[in-house]
């Protein structure tokens, strides 16, 4: 992970700090916040009373929690049910939305957590009602923008893009250096000859640990591995070679499989 200077270290502490108590003193069953991190720090382990629905606009992120490790890529949220206790790693310069709601029905009521599509109407909404946030004299609109808000939060569709993340410490260390250097050719044989296991036992760990396949999470970890420099620019073509692809078609095959569109057209409508 890139290290950061202390001093911005410290400081992305304390405002975390600030905002954490703000929201959790707060009266309002609603809030909305917006945050400018940068690649490397790493959200403390915490709580909220309010499920979250992190959103992330740009970037990459890791969100840590007893239930698992879940990347979560640019265009998609991560619903947080209330008092889960998780932390949020960068894994690149990261713009995020979220919005925090008291759970009393529905999808924020829910205790599993779930990957959802944010659409162009959500995003629009949640853009909107950080503006109206500081602008009391229109409390009338924010209160409708929150509610259409609200409900098209239950209607956002849940999509299998989170990138489980293992709890076992060996098998999760494997899992961090394939995303750093993925590989599309690896194979279940080298990874448990590495962790000293049988193809079988591996097999059943690996399944256990993440709730996938290992092909499965392989086919995924390389797009998500792929995002943050997709994002910072970096030429499809080096990404698909770096990545073990002969070509770009087959790199642009996978990322479509994956998230519905090819890269470049991802990353224009972000």
């Amino acid at each position: 992970m890139e290290k950061l200077a202390p001093q911005i270290l410290i400081a992305l502490d304390d405002n975390h700090y600030r905002n954490h108590n703000w929201m959790e003193e707060s009266p309002a069953e609603v809030l909305v916040h917006s945050a400018e991190i940068p690649h490397g720090y790493v959200v403390p382990l915490h709580s909220h009373r309010r499920t979250q629905i992190l959103c992330v606009f740009r970037g990459v992120v890791l969100v840590a929690t007893a239930l698992g490790r879940w990347m979560i890529p640019p265009g998609h949220a991560l619903l947080i049910p209330s008092g889960l206790e998780h932390s949020v790693e960068m894994f690149s310069d990261v713009s995020m939305r979220s919005l925090y709601v008291l759970p009393r029905h529905g999808k924020t009521a829910t205790r599993m957590l779930s990957v959802l599509e944010v659409t162009d109407l959500a995003r629009s909404l949640l853009l909107e009602a950080l503006i109206l946030r500081d602008q009391p004299e229109r409390r009338s609109k924010a209160e409708l923008v929150m509610a259409l808000l609200l409900e098209e939060i239950e209607t956002l569709p849940e999509r299998a893009l989170g990138l489980p993340f293992p709890t076992h410490a060996r098998l999760a260390e494997l899992c961090r250096d394939y995303v750093i250097h993925p590989a599309p050719d690896a194979r279940i044989d080298d990874w448990a000859a590495r962790l000293a296991m049988s193809r079988r036992t591996f097999t059943r760990l690996f399944r256990e640990q993440t709730g996938i396949s290992f092909a499965t999470w392989r086919q995924q970890a390389c797009v998500f591995a792929c995002l943050p420099k997709l994002a910072d620019g970096q030429p499809i073509t080096r990404l698909a070679l770096e990545a073990g692809y002969e070509s770009v078609p087959a790199f642009t095959t996978m990322f479509k499989r994956m998230l519905g569109t090819s890269p470049r057209s991802y990353f224009l409508r972000q």
